[in-house]
Formats: structure tokens, sequence, C-alpha cells
């Protein structure tokens, strides 16, 4: 993983900025528990200015370890599309693996979906942004592979301030040629 760490050094963010910008790992800080590990809120002071994020902090306990975490970092460093997470960045020390993204959703879907408060024509915007992500992912013109995410799930949708679908969660994704999946497509 030295060849990855290399090439993704520019995405790289020290442990002590991450850990004081999510108030050193508190539980009060944390927005979801999932496969992956929790994830904490906080503010990062990054590139000149304050961003809200979200920092998912690998529980090597939970069954994942170095090889989704990488896989995320290099699928999402590479992605950037209204409905997906948006990646800052990561931290890689002291036996610490973080994936840090923008924080901009209010929750996952799965904590909206038996609200009777969550209305017909927000659950379509979701529905809709969710289909543009997976759009985007399978067959945007600007890239010569698709990804296929692999664990699409009402946890892995964030919701944000105005119902917009983030599609979050890419460490079992992979990455397929577009030839390929376009012969795939055709079979089904």
């Amino acid at each position: 993983m030295t060849s990855a760490i290399t090439k993704f050094a520019h995405l790289q963010i020290p442990l002590k900025d991450v850990a004081d910008a999510i108030n050193n790992f508190h539980d009060d800080n944390i927005i979801s528990r999932g496969g992956f590990g929790p994830a904490y809120k906080g503010q990062l002071l990054w590139s000149g200015k304050v961003m809200k994020i979200a920092a998912r902090r690998l529980d090597r306990n939970l069954g994942e370890g170095d090889v989704e975490f990488w896989t995320e970092i290099i699928v999402l460093s590479d992605l950037q599309h209204p409905n997906l997470v948006s990646l800052i960045g990561f931290c890689d020390e002291e036996n610490e693996k973080i994936i840090v993204t923008m924080h901009e959703a209010k929750g996952s879907l799965s904590q909206y979906l038996n609200k009777p408060s969550l209305t017909w024509a927000q659950r379509l915007k979701i529905s809709v942004g969710v289909v543009r992500a997976l759009n985007y992912l399978h067959y945007d013109v600007g890239h010569d592979y698709g990804v296929i995410h692999r664990n699409i799930n009402s946890s892995m949708i964030l919701i944000g301030d105005n119902y917009e679908a983030k599609l979050s969660g890419f460490e079992i994704s992979i990455k397929q040629p577009v030839k390929r999946m376009d012969r795939s497509s055709h079979n089904m």
C-alpha cells in the first residue's frame, strides 16, 4: 500500500488535525455506526477554509480493513457528483485509518423511511438523486470505467438539507472497464 499512500499523498490529513476536528473521537460527535466503524461529525480547517466533515474511523473488529479503506479512497478520489459524498481526504497514521468526507447530510434514508413526515415528493426527489448517482457511476463519459457500488441500501443513502440524496459507502465497490459493463448490461 506504500504506492497508494504516495499516489494519494495530497489527500492525507494528519491525525492530530482530524482528532481536533472531531473533538478527539468524543462519543457526542458520533453521527452513525456502520460496518466500517463509527462516523464522527466535526469542523476541519483545511486548505484555508473551515469545512463541516464526517470522519469514518475504521474499526477492524467489525471485519473490514486495509482493502476496504483503500478501495473507498481510490474510488471517491476520482469521482465528483452532486449525489455522491465528497472526499476531502484520509488519515493513515498510528494504526488509525479514517476517511474524511464533507458532512452534507442530516441522516441516512434508513432514519427517514418510516416517518410519515417524509412526503412522496421528497421520496421521489431522493430516488431521482440515487438514479443520477448510479447513472454517473455506471456510464459517465468522462471515465473509461464504471463503478459497481455493491452495497446500496437505505443506510448508504445520506439525506441532505433539501432532501438531496448522497450515495456513500464505497468500501466494497469495484471498477469495471466501460466496454465490459456495456456487454454485461445487454445480457440482462
